[in-house]
């Protein structure tokens, strides 16, 4: 296993880590499991989040007696003051643990949400607190679109320590900004490695990620220990061949036509339908199983894909050119809503 340093953390980390979103799919002992064969491997980065239902409970179960082996990131939705300080506890009693090694603001999407999480009232206040506490030891954030990354980087360099962002074969969309995460020495934690399961071949998709020297650590969701040897392994892979850059080219070439990148350009929709939440969360059923999380995740929405009503008005709007009519056709089948 190859190490790095996540930042100005100066936390030593794997450079593959522990994705924990289908850790929800197993039970304690399977996680426990998993656990074991991080150990094995090398693997001491662990990622979860408030958001993952039963995630931070079963990896704190399972690390019991072995706590001080790996690093552990966790993050939440809150914006404000109390939710966050509530959440922070909540994240240590489900981690059974005094202290989280890294704590972010999840996934922060408009000039609102901004103003409340850094101001006088906001999440930052409750995390900057926990840190001085030592409940926390480290501050960082998360963003889907690259106006946010660079907010984060730009406006917010001296108050996150990490930036974590999708990247994979088919989304470098914040490769310039994953270049200044290093200049500025905040660690870059990327997402989403397989494309929210579209991209089939995990060798391939962690081989591409790892071989950019600006992403500091990759976090492929692993629920069972064969996952964890697999893309541990990719460490030892190697550069990137000739053949390994045209298959790459191939996936883009293939995802080029059906898949969202979440740009959100597609935006508003004339139902008011997050047309790429939708999609991401057909994805995760799709690729982990997680069918009761994804159809709760999917009802929880303000809108389902179901008001679609085929003006189409968002297909003029994508620079990819999706079929996004069709597309959301699917999601409302996949969610047994037909």
């Amino acid at each position: 296993m190859k190490y790095t340093t996540l930042g100005k953390t100066n936390l030593k980390i794997s450079a593959v880590g522990l994705g924990g979103i289908p850790i929800q799919k197993t039970d304690i002992a399977g996680v426990k499991s998993v656990l074991d064969a991080c150990e094995e491997t090398g693997i001491n980065y662990i990622d979860t989040a408030r958001a993952y239902t039963v995630s931070e409970e079963y990896l704190g179960a399972a690390l019991e007696g072995r706590r001080e082996k790996f690093v552990i990131a966790t993050k939440s939705m809150s914006r404000d003051y109390a939710g966050m300080k509530a959440d922070i506890e909540k994240s240590l009693q489900n981690l059974r643990t005094d202290y989280i090694d890294l704590y972010q603001i999840h996934n922060i999407r408009n000039e609102d949400e901004f103003a409340l999480c850094f101001g006088e009232n906001g999440a930052y206040r409750a995390l900057s607190e926990a840190k001085e506490a030592g409940k926390i030891h480290h501050i960082g954030a998360t963003a889907h679109a690259p106006e946010a990354f660079e907010r984060l980087i730009t406006e917010f360099e001296d108050k996150i320590e990490t930036v974590m962002f999708p990247y994979n074969i088919v989304e470098n969309q914040g490769v310039s900004l994953m270049a200044k995460c290093t200049e500025k020495n905040i660690g870059f934690i990327a997402m989403k490695p397989l494309a929210g399961g579209n991209i089939d071949d995990a060798t391939l998709a962690l081989k591409y990620i790892l071989s950019n020297p600006d992403c500091t650590v990759v976090i492929p969701g692993m629920g069972e220990s064969r996952e964890v040897y697999q893309n541990a392994a990719a460490c030892d892979a190697g550069k990137l061949t000739e053949q390994d850059k045209l298959r790459c080219e191939k996936i883009v070439s293939e995802l080029g036509e059906n898949f969202c990148r979440r740009c959100g350009y597609c935006a508003p929709c004339t139902k008011g339908i997050d047309i790429p939440s939708n999609f991401q969360i057909a994805n995760y059923l799709r690729k982990y199983g997680l069918s009761d999380w994804a159809k709760a995740r999917y009802a929880a929405l303000k809108v389902n894909a179901s008001a679609c009503v085929e003006c189409g008005v968002c297909e003029t709007r994508c620079p990819y050119h999706l079929p996004i009519r069709s597309m959301l056709k699917r999601v409302v089948k996949d969610m047994g809503e037909n």
